[in-house]
């Protein structure tokens, strides 16, 4: 009987936890906020306008896609697909919570007297990390096959994100409100010898790719720049391909250097017409229609 009475007063407790912050734990964020209500993207879908409303004087959430709705430990079961039991876990902290990291990217101070520590190295799972993924057009399968879920430190507090290792061992970290890296910084190269080069300057770039033919990885080797200084280096390395198809970004940095290849290592062409008008491969996906994508692709041959 008494411990009836403790999980009833836990469930309680539970129901008093406050939505915006749980939310926020998770990596969801009010896209609008009055003195009453604040607005969500619903974080159990893939969505362009809220439809996630969070009542600040009810500590009550409902989603008007699904007309779903309930306090904190309803909130967390349904994100989570877990008991009443396990909700609570979570919510008493027995299972640890990280947040995104939501700062600005650390002063250089910050980084000498707070380097970052990477703390755990995993398969991506978290619910926050696949929604941002599907923000950019890119599945978490096909995210899988090159990055991970990076658990991380930076002066004491946890926080996570999608990683992409470099062949030095350091870490490109990005989520929905930070973009950083660790030390060494180089390039990463995924692949198998292959006769055919394909490079992108960043991870989302080439997932972006990957997420639009598949078996791209199974006739190319894959050079994520992550960072245009790295060009000049790498001209001896990517002038061995026969076949150098480039997908560099169309501002004035990522032409340049697109020139540069071109002039350097004659087999190379670029193909960063496909995504003209935009700045870079993955920014046309997201933002132009699914046909149209497809089209342009299929008239290209990158076989």
């Amino acid at each position: 009987m008494r411990r009836k009475t403790t999980y009833i007063m836990d469930c309680e407790k539970a129901r008093n936890i406050d939505i915006v912050s749980t939310l926020a734990k998770s990596g969801h964020f009010p896209v609008r906020k009055t003195e009453k209500e604040a607005w969500f993207l619903s974080p159990f879908r893939t969505e362009t306008q809220a439809s996630f409303k969070v009542s600040l004087k009810e500590n009550y959430w409902i989603d008007f896609g699904t007309f779903e709705g309930g306090r904190t430990i309803d909130l967390i079961m349904k994100m989570n697909n877990c008991s009443v039991k396990e909700a609570l876990e979570r919510l008493s902290g027995n299972i640890d919570h990280f947040s995104f990291h939501w700062r600005p990217n650390p002063t250089k101070t910050e980084h000498r007297t707070n380097p970052i520590q990477i703390i755990q190295e995993k398969e991506i799972e978290h619910r926050a990390l696949q929604n941002y993924l599907q923000s950019r057009k890119i599945s978490t399968r096909t995210s899988r096959k090159l990055c991970g879920e990076v658990h991380y430190k930076i002066g004491g507090r946890k926080y996570f994100a999608i990683g992409l290792r470099n062949r030095s061992g350091g870490w490109e970290l990005r989520n929905r409100y930070w973009k950083g890296s660790t030390s060494p910084k180089d390039v990463s190269i995924i692949g198998n010898s292959f006769k055919k080069l394909a490079i992108t300057e960043g991870m989302f770039d080439m997932l972006t790719l990957m997420e639009l033919m598949p078996e791209f990885g199974n006739s190319h080797d894959l050079l994520i720049l992550n960072t245009t200084a790295f060009v000049k280096r790498m001209i001896s390395e990517i002038g061995e391909y026969e076949s150098v198809e480039l997908f560099l970004d169309r501002d004035r940095t990522g032409m340049r250097m697109t020139e540069l290849l071109l002039e350097r290592c004659p087999n190379s062409r670029d193909l960063s017409f496909l995504y003209e008008g935009f700045k870079d491969i993955n920014e046309w996906k997201v933002k132009s229609a699914k046909d149209e994508v497809w089209q342009r692709i299929q008239d290209v041959s990158l076989s």
